[in-house]
């Protein structure tokens, strides 16, 4: 079985989860499922950018389909996130499994056109570093600068999930951002995660619209994040992670600036100042180098929800 159908029966299969858990009235575990497979789609949509299609080319329209902004999956999740009174059934939902299936055999010949969905370029954690180093070669030899990608503005925040008898949701409220360069900073978002020791998502991956408020060293963005998973259900040794980007025209991506984190010990009620490192991004939390000496954090506020 070639790699690729491997790929989409996993795929199949977790959706196939999420729709049992639905049907079972599972909604919680049904949603978990639903925002951690349309994160995994979505992330797959950016890490691609194919100019034509080839024998993949049915995996790029499938990852088109339901990972774009408004797809039915998310619309689904919105729906049961928020108690929304507008009728969705499960049956509408599981349109989508004929897609999955119709993709396992491959057809040249497609119905339709896909254009890819424009992106900025977004870089893996270590690869500005890869790029910075081209960069400085294409100068001296008088090549151009890496290919830029039309804008796109990040926003990709989650409701909060539905409370549960003696379980506890975090509401994490994002004040501000200290940096001795705040105003040079360009479409400035942060991407917050829940990874484990191993550096793994434990839930989908969130990030902020871009802040427009800059004030001395300071970009404020005011924006809360709904943790997307009870906190008594998260791992030992899990941490909340903050990435700091914004995007550099000259170099044509947006990148990471600096990252900070917070462990399960620091979870608790209001205001909390935590410390800033420099990137790449550490997810195992092995190698830290802080950003700055100077006084310059991240500022956040806490609120605990318990049924």
């Amino acid at each position: 079985m070639s790699d690729v159908n491997k790929t989409i029966q996993k795929w199949h299969a977790s959706f196939r989860k999420g729709t049992d858990f639905d049907s079972w009235g599972q909604l919680v575990e049904a949603i978990d499922e639903y925002q951690i497979l349309a994160r995994q789609l979505q992330k797959e949509v950016q890490s691609t950018n194919p100019s034509d299609f080839t024998e993949d080319q049915k995996v790029h329209t499938f990852l088109r389909l339901i990972s774009t902004p408004g797809d039915l999956m998310n619309t689904y999740i919105q729906h049961w996130c928020t108690q929304s009174q507008e009728e969705f059934k499960l049956e509408d939902l599981k349109k989508l499994e004929i897609i999955i299936k119709s993709i396992l055999t491959y057809n040249k010949d497609f119905p339709f056109d896909v254009q890819p969905v424009p992106l900025r370029r977004i870089l893996a954690p270590g690869e500005e570093e890869n790029l910075e180093v081209e960069e400085e070669e294409d100068a001296a030899t008088g090549a151009g600068s890496p290919e830029s990608f039309p804008n796109r503005v990040p926003g990709t925040l989650l409701p909060r999930l539905p409370s549960e008898p003696r379980m506890s949701l975090l509401t994490i409220k994002i004040d501000k951002i200290g940096l001795k360069d705040a105003g040079q900073c360009i479409d400035p978002y942060m991407t917050v995660s829940v990874k484990d020791l191993s550096g793994i998502d434990l839930n989908p991956v969130q990030d902020t619209p871009v802040a427009t408020q800059k004030e001395d060293t300071y970009i404020h963005f005011s924006v809360d994040i709904e943790i997307q998973r009870h906190i008594e259900r998260l791992p030992k040794g899990a941490a909340i992670f903050f990435e700091f980007k914004h995007y550099k025209p000259k170099k044509g991506f947006t990148s990471t600036k600096c990252f900070a984190f917070m462990e399960m010990d620091e979870i608790k009620p209001g205001p909390i100042v935590i410390e800033l490192y420099k990137k790449p991004t550490d997810f195992k939390r092995k190698k830290l180098q802080l950003l700055t000496k100077k006084p310059l954090y991240l500022h956040l506020h806490q609120t605990l929800h318990k049924d």
